[in-house]
């Protein structure tokens, strides 16, 4: 790997305060200090290659604040490479071999200390939003030591999320997994010492369906769930296998920074959090069922009420989430459905592990609710597969009939194998 020495380039900034924070990343036990810092273009889109090549160059940026966006190979296709170039950016693949560039026709100079961000894409092809590290940097009170899990894509707003804790925090230790680790990771968080970790629900859920044994030898005082909707159910499940642990959800994206952070224990916030306004906090508000958050965490470019796209509903005293606008309503013969809160009622049923809940086209009412659930599996040391009562089909919609209206119960509901997930470690929900 080509590396800038200081005969290269004097430092643009001071170091991050938490430079000698270990890393632990292939195995390997580092510091943020001794990581090479690759000779990167300016300004950069880097491609990584593996975990450890992307926190070079975060190292990179935050000594040299060199312009970068940072993603990972398999989130930049050919239109949005193309789309990079025309926008002045070399496209870099970096590996074990070093920066393989992809030069500019009409190269432009970098933009000191700008950071982008690839959107996820959920409401449709991924845009750029810019920041910097002090606007990605939103934990800022002094922590408890702390050794935290980083399962996250390189580049996301998530793993810059954890990333810049602990590059600024003192005391703030990471273990990052790569992709063909995420089965295994109880395993590798368990051998070195991860007391917090930071994951989707779905990343929880597959957590506890695939080894809740595995999970609970991790000695867990920090978790925090975010990035999808975050039900009652899977809180639940957590704090029964982590009596003692902080369990947080935290909302935020690309656009508007990290804008709500709940520690008790409940799905949702509360409804008098809603247009309070405090100086340096975001301010939340709803609009025709839609989120919308004033930040001063916002990326470049945006500012004042944001509106998010995402779907609320107030209930009992909270403001519950639900799910994107664009996909969490579905019209049933004139009548709205929330998908949201019909997997929400589904992930209730103690052996629904995961569920999803989407529209199908049908004749007469136009729409039907179907669904997909995976179930719990079966405690071996328990009753015999005859008496475990495992439910059906029937039984789930019969449970789904109880709770909703005849209009939003799922008219068809398919058994998965496993819990599907994406390179975000979220679902497609």
């Amino acid at each position: 790997m080509t590396v800038a020495t200081s005969r290269d380039r004097a430092a643009a900034h001071p170091e991050p305060a938490g430079v000698d924070n270990r890393l632990v990343v292939g195995g390997a036990a580092l510091t943020w200090r001794s990581l090479p810092t690759p000779d990167l273009p300016d300004p950069a889109a880097v491609l990584a290659h593996s975990a450890l090549h992307a926190l070079t160059a975060a190292r990179q940026h935050a000594a040299h604040g060199t312009e970068l966006l940072l993603s990972t190979a398999s989130r930049v296709d050919a239109a949005m490479r193309t789309e990079l170039l025309e926008a002045g950016f070399t496209v870099s693949v970096l590996d074990d071999d070093g920066v393989h560039p992809d030069a500019p026709a009409r190269p432009r100079a970098g933009e000191p200390g700008r950071l982008w961000l690839l959107t996820s894409g959920s409401t449709g092809r991924p845009k750029r939003v810019g920041h910097t590290l002090d606007t990605l940097t939103t934990v800022r009170a002094d922590q408890p030591d702390r050794t935290w899990l980083c399962p996250y894509a390189p580049g996301t707003y998530a793993w810059w999320q954890v990333v810049t804790l602990s590059l600024t925090q003192p005391g703030q230790h990471l273990v990052v997994v790569e992709p063909d680790e995420l089965d295994d990771w109880p395993t590798v968080a368990a051998a070195h010492g991860v007391d917090a970790a930071s994951g989707t629900p779905t990343f929880w859920r597959r957590s506890l369906y695939r080894d809740a044994d595995a999970l609970a030898r991790v000695p867990l005082r920090q978790i925090t769930l975010g990035g999808e909707p975050v039900d009652q159910a899977i809180l639940d499940q957590l704090r029964e296998v982590f009596p003692t642990a902080r369990i947080s959800w935290i909302y935020a994206s690309s656009e508007v920074g990290a804008s709500i952070v709940v520690h008790d224990g409940r799905a949702g916030f509360p409804v008098d959090w809603l247009d309070r306004e405090t100086p340096g906090r975001p301010t939340l508000s709803v609009r025709d069922d839609e989120l919308v958050v004033t930040s001063p965490y916002h990326g470049v470019g945006l500012a004042g009420p944001i509106r998010t796209g995402d779907r609320v509903q107030v209930l009992d005293g909270r403001v519950l989430i639900t799910g994107r606008l664009d996909s969490d309503e579905i019209n049933v013969g004139g009548s709205k459905v929330s998908a949201g809160v019909v997997r929400g009622v589904l992930a209730g049923h103690p052996a629904v592990a995961w569920a999803r809940v989407t529209g199908r086209r049908a004749p007469v009412l136009g729409r039907m609710v179907v669904a997909e659930v995976v179930l719990t599996p079966a405690d071996p040391s328990g009753p015999a597969p005859a008496d475990t009562g495992v439910p059906d089909e029937a039984a789930l919609v019969r449970w789904c009939a109880d709770r909703l209206p005849e209009h939003a119960v799922p008219r068809r509901i398919r058994v998965l194998t496993d819990i599907p997930v994406k390179e975000t470690l979220k679902s497609d929900v």
